[in-house]
């Protein structure tokens, strides 16, 4: 069974997302050859868990201006993608440059984004929820779902969506350091014995270490990296 496979199963069901998340984090872990079927598992695996999303879609920003499509679930991620670019407006191009998460209750009344309210609604989006994955210079990484009906999210989806986003993170950290495999196995590898000082010292399990690195990530608006850095050199759990 390929990685993109494994993933959309581990996503099949909302039963149990302490499962769900320790299926993707494994597929991240094991996965060395291809990270884009990783993350196009992610999404897929995404729809299926975060209550109310009915497509996502993984981006770059690229120059604070173009909306690059990096993996979807079906066209109207990378459409809702080329209209913010075509714009130069909208969550992904404006708002995740200064907030992890944002929240667009109803695309057609957004008064933030005026000429986004206007079309986006035609490409069949009502609702939408942006997570911002990194900012490196002039270029970001944005994790974003999508509703079909204006008010499809609550604050479950936005909890579990920063706990997806974290680990599209990692892959996305993975895909950076394509052409350096020890920068990207590093990464892995410090997030991993984060994990585990969690697990050893704090009692909680390998999911809820990563939740507390993901939150204060979300609160702090640090790297994932540099919060895994501090716990694996200090032992201690980062706060806010």
């Amino acid at each position: 069974m390929g990685t993109d496979q494994q993933v959309r199963v581990a996503g099949s069901s909302r039963g149990s997302l302490g499962d769900v998340m320790s299926q993707v984090a494994r597929q991240l872990q094991e996965e060395h050859g291809d990270v884009e079927a990783t993350l196009r598992g992610i999404t897929r695996s995404a729809v299926g868990t975060i209550p109310g999303a009915a497509e996502c879609g993984i981006s770059y920003v690229i120059g604070r201006a173009a909306v690059e499509p990096r993996a979807w679930t079906s066209d109207l991620p990378k459409d809702v993608d080329s209209l913010q670019s075509r714009l130069h407006e909208g969550p992904c191009s404006d708002a995740v440059w200064e907030n992890r998460v944002v929240s667009v209750v109803d695309v057609g009344a957004d008064g933030r984004w005026p000429q986004l309210a206007r079309e986006a609604p035609q490409l069949g989006v009502g609702s939408m929820l942006c997570f911002q994955l990194f900012v490196e210079g002039d270029d970001l990484g944005a994790f974003n779902v999508y509703g079909r009906e204006p008010g499809a999210f609550d604050d479950e989806s936005q909890e579990t969506g920063l706990m997806f986003a974290g680990h599209a993170a990692v892959a996305l950290a993975s895909a950076e350091h394509e052409e350096n495999p020890r920068g990207g196995m590093a990464n892995r590898d410090l997030i991993g014995e984060a994990k585990g000082i969690g697990t050893e010292r704090h009692q909680l399990t390998a999911d809820q270490a990563f939740a507390v690195l993901i939150r204060t990530s979300s609160l702090t608006n640090r790297k994932l990296r540099d919060l895994a850095d501090e716990l694996t050199t200090t032992g201690q759990l980062p706060t806010a």
